[in-house]
C-alpha cells in the first residue's frame, strides 16, 4: 500500500504592485475627466471638472474638494490603500503672481490629468467598486456628504 504524503507547497506567488491594484477598471467603468470650467470671483473662485462614466452613462461636475471628500471616505470606510492626488498647488494661491495661479490653464490641464489618473486607479480598485461614496462621487448631482457608509450590492 502506497502511503500518500499530503502536499503543503504553498502556491508561488508574486507580489501586488500598485499598477496591478489600480490597473485600468477591467470590466466595471471606464471614466473621463474633463471640460475644466472655472466658476466665481475672488476667494469664491474655484475649478470643477466634468466627470463622465461609460457603462451606465453618467454625467456629474466635480471640484477637488469633491475628491478630497471621496479620497478621505474611502481612506476612512475601506480597506483599499488610495492613491494620492494631485497636488493642492498652496504657491499657486498667493497674490500678486504673474499668471493666473490655481486657473492657469496650463495647471487646469495637469491637475485635470491627475484627477483622471486618480478616479481611474480607484474605480479599478475591486474593493472600491462596492463603496457607497464612490457610487455617490460618480453619479449623483449632489454628493449627500452626511450619507451613511455602506456597501453597493451588484445584481
Amino acid at each position: 500500500m502506497a502511503e500518500t504524503v499530503a502536499d503543503t507547497r504553498r502556491l508561488i506567488t508574486k507580489p501586488q504592485n500598485l499598477n496591478d491594484a489600480y490597473g485600468p477598471p477591467s470590466n466595471f467603468l471606464e471614466i473621463d475627466v474633463s471640460n475644466p470650467q472655472t466658476v466665481g470671483v475672488g476667494r469664491g473662485r474655484f475649478t470643477t471638472y466634468e466627470i463622465r462614466v461609460k457603462l451606465k452613462e453618467s454625467t456629474v461636475r466635480r471640484r477637488y474638494s469633491d475628491f478630497e471628500w471621496l479620497r478621505s471616505e474611502l481612506e476612512r470606510e475601506s480597506k483599499v490603500v488610495v492613491p494620492p492626488l494631485p497636488g493642492k498647488a498652496f504657491l499657486r494661491q498667493l497674490p500678486f503672481r504673474g499668471d493666473d495661479g490655481i486657473f492657469d490653464d496650463n495647471f487646469i490641464e495637469e491637475r485635470k490629468q491627475g484627477l483622471e489618473q486618480f478616479i481611474n486607479k480607484v474605480a479599478g480598485h475591486p474593493l472600491a467598486q462596492n463603496e457607497r461614496c464612490l457610487h455617490m462621487f460618480l453619479q449623483d448631482e449632489i454628493i449627500d456628504k452626511s450619507y451613511t457608509p455602506s456597501k453597493i450590492r451588484h445584481a
